[in-house]
């Protein structure tokens, strides 16, 4: 399969953050991240992407807490 088709897919099944590793990603050590709505957030290092996700976590964590006061 095409990587587009695979983008595509998953982006479909709505899973929060697609991680996509080819060459140049692999010559870098970066990875290139797209959210479950589409939006392409480019290649940065693994450990910017570990923020974001924390980050993501933790809002997540905080609406769920919000929401059932």
């Amino acid at each position: 399969e095409k990587i587009g088709l695979k983008i595509r897919e998953n982006t479909l099944l709505r899973i929060p953050f697609l991680l996509i590793i080819g060459d140049k990603e692999q010559e870098t050590k970066s990875v290139s991240v797209r959210t479950r709505e589409g939006l392409d957030l480019g290649a940065m290092s693994f450990k910017s992407f570990k923020t974001i996700l924390e980050e993501s976590i933790s809002l997540r964590s905080n609406h769920k807490i919000t929401k059932n006061i």
